[in-house]
């Protein structure tokens, strides 16, 4: 048994005992007055002690609980992912990437494909490029696609890749821009080559299409329909995307 402190003398038969717990009347009165509310609430109690709380502790199947996204060192914040730097003897300047929407900008998303990994879905409608991740995941880049007429759409894959690609313009866009005769034996690959960094080059049933996946130093484009068919990326995002993807990686244009 506990010895009272020094000082103080016994309790008389019927006296409280006070204890290192104070509990004030107005609180012994407030406990109360709120049992007394939880009673006329239509809460239940249990034996008349404290009330019990109809939580519902069940666990639902209905909502999967996944893992957080990835960690990739290549997608960090804008200011890093779209700074300048050299490439191939080339200075790509950095991207005023607050003027970008910030859904156009490089991420990994939940994959909503449907697609085997490896995959490349393009879709036009969103204006977004996705590259399927195992694990349910995707990255995701913004892109600009052709005006209306110049569109393409389905199942291909990408037959092979360009660094700092040479671009022949074809016959019938020098026949729409005369001033393109120049480069009708090819614009040497560099800053103002409008494939950019790098190009992926679509075929179809081992017959090319026309159409390619590149970069474009015109960053404003990217989430418009102003292109002559082709897909563009800014810069920085074609070459990371480049360098994720390998020959005959299946590509879905919808």
């Amino acid at each position: 048994m506990r010895e009272l402190p020094q000082g103080l003398t016994p309790p008389r038969n019927g006296d409280a005992i006070e204890t290192d717990h104070h509990l004030s009347r107005r609180t012994i009165l407030s406990g109360a007055g709120a049992l007394a509310l939880l009673s006329a609430a239509g809460c239940s109690t249990s034996g008349g002690g404290l009330p019990v709380l109809d939580l519902d502790d069940t666990v639902t199947g209905s909502v999967p609980i996944r893992p957080s996204i990835s960690v990739d060192k290549h997608i960090t914040s804008p200011d890093v992912m779209y700074a300048g730097l050299t490439d191939g003897g080339f200075n790509v300047p950095e991207v005023p990437y607050l003027k970008v929407k910030p859904e156009f900008r490089r991420q990994i998303v939940v994959d909503t494909t449907g697609e085997a990994p490896g995959t490349i879905v393009v879709h036009l409608q969103e204006r977004m490029l996705y590259l399927v991740q195992p694990g349910g995941e995707a990255i995701r880049y913004g892109v600009g696609i052709g005006k209306d007429g110049f569109r393409w759409s389905g199942r291909a894959n990408i037959q092979y890749g360009r660094e700092w690609p040479t671009w022949t313009p074809p016959p019938e866009m020098i026949a729409r821009k005369p001033e393109l005769v120049k480069w009708q034996a090819g614009q040497p690959g560099g800053f103002t080559n409008p494939l950019g960094a790098r190009a992926l080059y679509i075929y179809q049933d081992g017959k090319d299409t026309g159409y390619r996946i590149h970069g474009s130093p015109e960053w404003w484009s990217i989430g418009q329909a102003m292109s002559s068919g082709c897909v563009r990326l800014i810069n920085q995002d074609i070459i990371d995307l480049y360098s994720r993807v390998s020959k005959k990686n299946p590509v879905v244009v919808m």
